[in-house]
This record gives C-alpha cells, structure tokens and sequence, in this order.
C-alpha cells in the first residue's frame, strides 16, 4: 500500500514537473517569438522609412576626375531607382572648391551632402560640412581614396559606396585643422585648412609638390615614391616644436632638427600603417616626428622602420635601425616654430608655406556615412546598410558563378585542343571541330557579362 501511495507521488510529482517544464518551454518559445516579430517589424519600418525618406541630398563632383561624367549617370541611376527625389549635383572648378560648392549646397537646402572625388575633394567638402550636423557621404574615384579606405568605404564600387552614402548609419569624425600663424591674413583670421587623414611639414609636403599630376593619374599614389626620390637630400627642417599631451600637460623641444613632422587623424595607407594607432573618432592627433642620417642607409633604415611599424601595427622603428629615428606621440594640438619658410600640406594638398604653424583637431566635429569595419562600434543599423551586405553577398556569388563558368569553358578549350592535336577522322570533323573551338573562344562566349545595368 505504501509502496502504491509512492508511485503514485513520484507519478505526480514527475508529472508536474513535466508540465511545469512544458509551460515554461511554451513561455521562453513565446518570448522569443514575440522579440522576433519585433526585430523583423522594427527592420520593416526601418526599410520603409528608407524608401520614403525626405532627405535632400546635394553631390559634389570633381569634373576633372576620369569617368566622372559616366559615374554622375550611375548616381542619377541610383537614386531614380530608390526613389531619391530631385537630387543637386554642383561642380567643382578652379576657382570653387568642394568647400565653396558644399556651403552653396547647404543654402540651397540640402540635407546632406555627398562628395564625389579623391582626398581633395573629400576634404575641401568636409571642412564646410564640419560642425554643422549634416551629414556627409563619399563617393571615391580619386588615385589614393585614402580616407575612404580607412572609413572601410568601397572604392571602385559605386553602387555599393552609394548605398552607404544614402544610408542613416553615420560615425561623428574628428576634423584636423592647419593654422597658418604667420600668413599674410589678419592675426584675427590666419588662413585654417581642415584634414581628415594627415598634415605635415617638411619633407612628406616637398615629396607632394614635386610629384606629377600626369604621373599620378597613370599610376596612382606608386607617383609619390618619384616625388620623394627627388627630395631624399633636401634640407632638414631646424626649429622648435611644442606639443599639449591628452592629459594637458606642454612639451617643448628647442633647437630640433628633422625631416619631416606628421599629424595624423588617419594612419593607414595602401600597403602600410604609417601611424599605427591613430583613429578618427578619439578626439586626439597622433604626432610622428621622422629624422634620418648618413644618406641613403638613414632612408632604407627609414624604410624598414615603416615595414617593422606595419607588420607590428605598434608604433616605434626597427631594433636593426641605426640611422633612422620615428618619434610618436599623442595629443590636442602641435606647434611649429622653423627657422626657414618650408611647404605645409593637408591630406595631400599644399596649402602653404610658413614658418609658425599650429596643427590641431575639432572632436567628433563631422559626421560621415560609413559601414562597419573591424575594431569599430558598428554604426546604427539602417535599410541601406542591411541591403549593403546583400548587395554585397550577391556579388560575391556572382564572381565565384562567373569564375566556375570561366574555368568549365577553359577546360572545353583545352579539351578540343587535345581532340584537334590527336587527329579528327575526317577533314570534315576537323572544320566542325575547328569551328566549335573557334566559337567557344569568342571575347563575348568567353565571358560571360550581365548588363551593365544589373552591374550597377
């Protein structure tokens, strides 16, 4: 009797908690169903608020660049298909730049504005766009693209690059500023020029005006190396250099002598990391002071130093390095005080010769499109964005599809190549054979191509 009064409790005890763990499955599925649903409505409304957006976008293009007339069609394109509405394209000219034609752009009523150009433009647009909470997308078809790079922005890709442009997930960026302090402006109002990846003096700005334009466009940022190879033996620069730390506290060195001294926002370039460390969004400049000694061993001890920085990705030269020195620090603003006029350049352009400039940074002072990219928080999730990594999935498949067909019909050409070699059985055959090699290498067999529409 006892022991059926025990089956019985354990019965019901096993029973219940069978139920128990039933119902609280039951609960944890409907949660999770419920926060799916939501998920899935808030993306849904996010993708519909997309496509019915208001935003008044202005395109700032730089004429001059190659292709920039086919690649302004493809934007109109674009934005016909995602229902982007009378959209302001102005040009850039000799004696208007990107900042000129971006400030005519915000009187007229943009709400963002897009540059579409290299560094230069890119840069001349985000010195008007500084400060002023409206957003700035980039669309790159420069020679170097090199902020765009370090924003993780497609180059070579317009549909992509435009996605972002127009989407709503923005990073706030810090916006460098160069002070010429002896210009011939009013002390009230020294000439200022913005950068967003490096300024320097000294060396790095006489290596960027003795490269050639021509040279450049041929092939690209490689033309720099030409402008340096004719500078490697050009003065040093001799003066004093103050700096203000993160923490506030001065530094001063008197009586220096270097070849070059860099501030940077940005610190990678193809292939290197010339300021490891250095980011955009951290309200500080990284400031690299480079010097070199006894000719030609001090710049190939030089050149190792930046291989030895990029393979570290830490700042600091080579152990082996006996004539070269890379000095790095961090802080709010430098000054330079030379006993010679020498060039200042700002991402790449001149914008002066002094010999008292001031380098600092507006924090967090621009706000830019951009995607993902690793070590970043992620900007906030939009429709564009989400469609950017479908779009970009899509090519991805495309390109393996297109690779696989290249190489079945490589293989089909190199199957009747050993059919033709090993004799047909008739000349009939041969002619037939001939033929169907001759067709299946035909340019437009060969590769196959969606329409240019569908690339786009």
């Amino acid at each position: 009797m006892r022991r059926a009064k025990h089956a019985i409790i354990v019965f019901m005890s096993f029973t219940s908690a069978v139920a128990f763990a039933a119902a609280a499955i039951a609960v944890l599925l409907a949660v999770l169903f419920f926060l799916i649903r939501k998920q899935k409505a808030v993306r849904r409304s996010i993708i519909e608020d997309r496509e019915n957006d208001s935003v008044k976008y202005a395109f700032i293009v730089n004429p001059s660049k190659p292709d920039a007339a086919q690649i302004v069609e493809k934007i109109k394109d674009f934005c016909g298909r995602n229902n982007i509405k009378e959209p302001l394209f102005i040009e850039t000219t000799l004696e208007r730049d990107g900042e000129a034609c971006a400030k005519e752009a915000l009187e007229s009523g943009a709400d963002a504005v897009i540059a579409v150009g290299g560094d230069g433009t890119v840069r001349t647009v985000a010195s008007a766009m500084t400060g002023t909470e409206h957003s700035m997308g980039i669309i790159p078809i420069g020679t170097g693209n090199l902020f765009a790079r370090n924003m993780n922005i497609p180059t070579g890709d317009i549909e992509a690059a435009m996605l972002i442009a127009t989407s709503h997930g923005s990073r706030r960026i810090d916006m460098g500023k160069i002070t010429l302090l002896d210009s011939p402006d009013t002390p009230a109002e020294p000439a200022r020029h913005g950068f967003l990846i490096v300024g320097g003096i000294g060396f790095d700005a006489d290596m960027i005006d003795d490269t050639n334009p021509d040279l450049k466009k041929k092939i690209s940022w490689i033309a720099y190396f030409v402008g340096g190879m004719k500078n490697l033996f050009s003065a040093k620069c001799r003066g004093t250099i103050i700096t203000m730390d993160e923490n506030g506290e001065k530094t001063r060195k008197d009586k220096i002598s270097f070849r070059t001294f860099i501030a940077g926002n940005c610190g990678q370039i193809p292939g290197f990391q010339l300021i490891p460390g250095a980011r955009f969004d951290d309200g500080l400049l990284d400031f690299e002071l480079i010097d070199t000694s006894a000719g030609i061993i001090g710049w190939m001890n030089l050149f190792g130093d930046v291989v030895h920085q990029t393979v570290k990705r830490k700042p600091g030269g080579s152990p082996l390095s006996t004539n070269s020195k890379i000095s790095i620090t961090r802080g709010q603003w430098a000054e330079i005080i030379l006993d010679k006029p020498r060039l200042v350049e700002a991402d790449g352009d001149i914008v002066g010769t002094t010999k008292h400039v001031r380098i600092s940074l507006e924090k967090n002072a621009l706000i830019v499109r951009a995607p993902a990219a690793p070590d970043l928080p992620d900007p906030e999730e939009t429709g564009n964005i989400a469609q950017l990594s479908e779009y970009i999935e899509m090519r991805e498949k495309e390109e393996a599809r297109e690779n696989k067909e290249q190489s079945e019909q490589k293989q089909d050409v190199e199957k009747n190549t050993e059919d033709a070699d090993s004799g047909l059985d008739s000349k009939s055959d041969f002619a037939e054979g001939k033929a169907e090699s001759d067709t299946i290498n035909k340019p437009e067999t060969m590769y196959k191509t969606e329409p240019e529409s569908a690339q786009e």
